[in-house]
């Protein structure tokens, strides 16, 4: 029989090739020649119409800081990709819907990488490279055991995350995947040609020893490992060394197969001589050292617990030789884009200082109190923290004074006009007065009351000459100079001689119409002026004490003015009753407390009880004023 063994040669690598006869590709479905292919639902030469594809872009426009829903990941979905439109200071966070957190949960940022959740593996990516605008992005096979959320962690505008997974239908079919069985690989050690399974095979051999194994083309095997997930991307940087790297040298050693003579088909082992088999001899291979390779290390920790800081990894230049990895110049790596060796980082976002309340009411109803409001340092959860994660310098004040104005009121005066109303005969000079509240408090709090100081005093310049009738002088300056005063004339009943006027008794001139002896002027608005209250009682009866009284600039409108010229400022304070005590005469009449002079200033010497108890003060007061002093 016209059959030898043909050799073989199978690496003992991770991977092989498998021979296609005239460049045929092998389907999803496993035959050579096929055309199938597993469509978006994972269906093995499906049309696309067993699942549904779920995908979308999250675009709204937020405000506030802090984690916002993004989509609901059903359970059951596969192919989950969910990606920033483009690199921000925002990141994406997952969690479950029982409420465990998966990626970025509880203000902590992960690192990059793999985590479990929902039933199938996260790839968590966040380009660090600075010339990189991708996002971040979670892929997913799926499917997922349980409803998932996705979140993003708001800081800057959002710049819209695609989100999409696929959904099973219900007519959906699973894909059409052998069990304990890869692609490529032989069915029972033999491989399957196009449309043939093992019973077409066993028959096909049948018909081929019939006809002399002849007319059909070779069919050459070597076996191929390979596999669906994940797919590798050439152009991604891997940390570690390549995966047909492993050592320097590896083994090969030859196979050997029955086939025939002529067409060389492999026929059953039983057809050959099994004395001749040869007998396989390893040989080295792989004998070229591996490339270098870009060595990542793992980031150092962030350098800011809040807000955005900065992070290094160890970037080295390795290769591998004889089985050991070793450091070499970096220009061995030069053919690979170098990894970033820095990248900023955010673990979470800083607290901030929030003002919770409007300011509260003054703590006084009157002078001088203080207001507060509520000030807290929130996360931005809206969670209160403690004042040390915001910023002190930022902290906005909780606590003001404020002016609720005087509390007590006295009489404010002006001083006397210079002028008297008249340039001749009985005239007046005039002041201003206004009740205002003081601030002096040793005044007497109380109101001003109806006891209103005058507002003109009489003066008299001296006889004036006139004629018989009602005789009405010029009017007489203003009486004061600014503001609003008052003008006088000398309105008298004359007798008019021939070159003399003898005044009369006013009634001899009642038939007449008396002209008006006094009219209001106004030469110009004053401006600021001093105004003073009345002195305060003296703090001590005998051996020299003081009296105050409160002095302020107003303006016409009676408002409080700073413009008063500081040299005519009225004293607010001066000595009073310098004279020595007299000594006591009644030896029962004493002071029973040391302060008496302010029962004095408050006027409570019309009480019995402060009579008596500072008899010798009210009788001291009662002495000078001269029966001022009554009894109730």
């Amino acid at each position: 029989m016209f059959v030898s063994y043909l050799i073989l040669t199978l690496l003992h690598v991770q991977t092989a090739m498998l021979a296609r006869p005239g460049g045929e590709s092998i389907g999803c479905d496993d035959y050579l020649g096929s055309d199938k292919v597993v469509d978006k639902c994972g269906v093995c030469g499906g049309d696309n119409t067993g699942c549904q594809v779920v995908s979308g872009v999250f675009k709204h426009a937020l405000t506030s800081l802090g984690y916002h829903r993004v989509v609901e990941i059903p359970q059951g979905a596969t192919k989950i990709n969910i990606t920033e439109m483009y690199k921000s200071n925002n990141y994406l966070a997952l969690r479950s819907r029982s409420g465990r957190s998966i990626i970025n949960g509880n203000w902590a940022i992960d690192r990059p990488g793999k985590y479990e959740g929902g039933g199938t593996m996260f790839t968590y990516k966040r380009p660090n490279e600075i010339s990189s605008t991708a996002g971040e992005s979670f892929l997913a096979e799926g499917p997922t055991n349980e409803i998932l959320d996705v979140y993003m962690i708001h800081q800057q505008p959002n710049p819209g995350v695609h989100y999409e997974y696929v959904i099973m239908g219900n007519n959906a079919i699973s894909p059409q995947v052998l069990p304990h069985r890869r692609p490529g690989e032989p069915f029972n050690g033999q491989l399957v040609p196009e449309g043939r399974g093992p019973e077409e095979r066993e028959e096909k051999e049948r018909n081929e020893e019939k006809e002399g194994l002849r007319g059909k083309a070779p069919e050459i095997f070597t076996p191929e490992a390979a596999q669906t997930f994940p797919v590798r991307h050439p152009d991604r940087l891997s940390p570690h060394r390549p995966d047909n790297c492993h050592q320097r040298h590896t083994a090969q050693y030859p196979i050997f197969r029955c086939v025939h003579r002529n067409t060389h088909e492999e026929v059953p082992e039983s057809y050959c001589d099994s004395s001749m088999k040869p007998t396989p001899e390893e040989e080295p291979c792989n004998i070229f050292p591996c490339p270098a390779f870009w060595d990542i290390g793992e980031w150092s920790e962030c350098s800011k617990t809040c807000g955005l800081g900065m992070q290094h990894r160890q970037v080295l230049c390795r290769q591998v030789y004889a089985n050991r990895s070793l450091t070499v110049q970096p220009y061995r790596c030069q053919h690979l884009e170098k990894p970033e060796t820095t990248s900023t980082c955010q673990l979470k976002i800083c607290s901030e200082w929030q003002i919770r309340t409007d300011w509260t009411s003054c703590s006084v109803p009157c002078g001088v109190g203080q207001r507060t409001r509520d000030v807290k340092c929130v996360s931005n959860i809206g969670d209160v923290v403690d004042d040390e994660e915001c910023n002190m310098k930022l902290r906005p004040n909780d606590i003001e004074n404020c002016d609720m104005g005087p509390c007590a009121k006295s009489w404010f005066l002006t001083e006397w006009s210079e002028r008297c109303s008249t340039e001749c005969g009985a005239g007046v000079r005039t002041r201003s007065v206004v009740c205002m509240t003081n601030h002096v408090s040793s005044l007497p709090l109380e109101g001003c009351g109806n006891n209103r100081p005058a507002e003109a005093t009489p003066c008299d310049n001296g006889p004036c000459t006139g004629k018989v009738e009602w005789f009405a002088g010029s009017w007489s300056q203003c009486s004061i100079e600014c503001g609003s005063g008052t003008q006088q004339r000398e309105v008298i009943c004359v007798r008019k001689n021939a070159d003399t006027f003898e005044v009369l008794d006013p009634h001899e001139c009642s038939f007449l119409e008396k002209p008006a002896s006094q009219q209001s002027c106004h030469l110009k608005p004053c401006g600021a002026k001093w105004f003073n209250t009345e002195w305060s009682m003296c703090s001590k009866s005998c051996q020299g004490g003081f009296r105050v009284r409160e002095v302020r600039c107003l303006s016409d409108d009676m408002t409080l003015s700073n413009l008063c010229d500081l040299q005519l400022k009225p004293e607010e304070r001066e000595s009073c009753n310098p004279q020595d005590c007299v000594p006591e005469v009644d030896e029962n009449c004493k002071d029973k407390y040391y302060n008496c002079n302010v029962v004095v200033q408050a006027r409570l010497c019309v009480y019995n009880y402060y009579k008596t108890a500072c008899c010798a003060s009210c009788t001291r007061v009662a002495n000078r004023h001269g029966g001022f002093l009554g009894s109730r």
